[in-house]
């Protein structure tokens, strides 16, 4: 066979083949650009968002209570709260009010104007006065700053809830961390070359004394509470327990704490770390951030934490243009309740836990309170009513009313001194009507403070639907 006739054979093999795969990709065995499949549709076109509109206004944020729920049985509920402040196991000084929190109607009262000690029920005001003004949102800052090229600052902006290592988004106590300031810190050393510093500690936000002169020392050795100061780690507790003993300078043992968690990342530390000062314009090497006020006023409501309740007087005093002491703490809560509406003629407030000696208040002036913290036309204070224990469930109240009809209905701030028995807060009736209660014993027989509290128990219970 010649040349010419064997290449015509190739070049007609190559073009049987070439027409075989041109086949085959136009029925998309091989790949190719040929098809038999249909066209693709165009793409539609991208959506345009739509312009910003008006959300819905958020004057009511708690869910409005039927107006038309009816009223329970006033006199029932009197014949009850008589009863009540007529038990021996009481005391002598009973105290109590029950209002409708819907209309303000006082149903019972006894003794309801009565200068009373408060013991913790007192926390209220400094809630009601923190969601006021400074507000909910108020975040507290915690920072380091370059004092000069061989000394850092930590600058305390009022949190004693740092964590000692990473902070928790999730949680409270411990939302910001030692750990995430210390790495934003070391990385700015780094940067400029610096590997050795001094740290010193700038906790002049708050002044004064850090232990209330109205406190008796044994609570404070007891673990009860913790020097106020404006930076701390895990409130100055020196383990896990709720009532752990507390550093005696929680300040310079944060400075301590912060100095560890820069050396675990390469920075030395010279020497110990000490006091010193700052200037408001020193450059920022790291800040860190607390959860929003109304978060931490819900957590010292629901734990009854002594020491946080204090560090929020002073951001209420801080706010009001007052000394950030304890004083100036307690004007400033005062003056701000007082400025909500509530009268507090006659009213002393020695602290702003109602772990301290001196206070006394009405169970009608707790109750106003409350009812504030409780009215949807008061957004502002939602944290406070939202943020009380709820009967067995709860805070302070997880293990009580564990079998009463009060159980899930009823959120109450408790109160617990020698001698002293309180409980303040709301119930919904079984018939849907929200009522706001307060009772106050300061003059409970000695060791009778936990009968006492069963017996406010089972008062409070039994508003949930009370027999005629």
């Amino acid at each position: 066979m010649g040349w010419a006739a064997r290449t015509g054979i190739t070049a007609g093999i190559v073009v049987v083949l070439a027409g075989g795969y041109l086949t085959a990709d136009a029925y998309d065995v091989v790949p190719g650009v040929l098809t038999t499949a249909p066209a693709v549709a165009p793409a539609a076109p991208f959506p345009s968002p739509p312009g910003a509109v008006d959300s819905a206004s958020p004057a009511r944020t708690l869910p409005v209570l039927d107006e038309s729920a009816p009223l329970p049985d006033a006199a029932s509920i009197s014949a009850s709260l008589d009863a009540l402040v007529e038990d021996p196991r009481l005391g002598s000084r009973v105290g109590g009010v029950v209002m409708d929190r819907i209309t303000g109607e006082v149903l019972a009262q006894s003794g309801a104007d009565t200068l009373m000690v408060p013991a913790s029920t007192q926390k209220v005001f400094t809630a009601a006065a923190a969601l006021a003004s400074p507000g909910p949102e108020v975040t507290l800052t915690t920072k380091v700053v370059e004092v000069d090229a061989g000394t850092i600052a930590l600058v305390g902006g009022g949190d004693m809830m740092l964590a000692a290592g990473a902070g928790d988004p999730l949680v409270v106590n411990g939302r910001a961390g030692m750990a995430d300031l210390a790495t934003q810190v070391a990385g700015e050393l780094t940067l400029t070359g610096r590997t050795t510093v001094r740290l010193v500690v700038d906790d002049r936000y708050f002044a004064g004394p850090t232990v209330s002169p109205a406190v008796f020392p044994g609570n404070v050795a007891a673990g009860y509470i913790a020097p106020v100061t404006s930076v701390a780690v895990d409130i100055a507790r020196l383990s896990d327990a709720e009532y752990a003993k507390r550093s005696a300078d929680p300040s310079l043992a944060a400075a301590e704490v912060l100095a560890a968690r820069l050396t675990e990342l390469g920075i030395t530390v010279e020497g110990a770390p000490s006091r010193g000062e700052s200037a408001s314009t020193a450059k920022v090497l790291g800040s860190v951030e607390s959860a929003p006020l109304s978060e931490i006023v819900a957590y010292f409501l629901q734990h009854s934490d002594n020491t946080i309740t204090e560090v929020v007087g002073r951001l209420v005093a801080i706010d009001a243009g007052l000394p950030a002491t304890f004083d100036g703490a307690t004007q400033a809560v005062s003056a701000s309740v007082s400025r909500l509406g509530v009268d507090l003629t006659g009213a002393v407030l020695a602290d702003c836990s109602g772990l301290g000696d001196g206070s006394a208040v009405s169970a009608s002036q707790l109750a106003a309170v409350v009812e504030l913290l409780a009215d949807p036309e008061q957004p502002g204070l939602r944290a406070g009513a939202v943020g009380l224990p709820v009967a067995g469930l709860s805070g302070t109240l997880d293990d009580r009313y564990l079998s009463s009809p009060g159980r899930g209905v009823v959120r109450a701030k408790t109160g617990s001194l020698p001698n002293v028995t309180s409980l303040a807060g709301t119930v919904v009736t079984a018939q849907d009507r929200q009522l706001v209660f307060v009772l106050l014993a300061d003059a409970v027989p000695e060791g009778g403070t936990y009968g006492a509290r069963q017996l406010m128990d089972g008062f409070v219970g039994g508003l949930v639907d009370p027999k005629d």
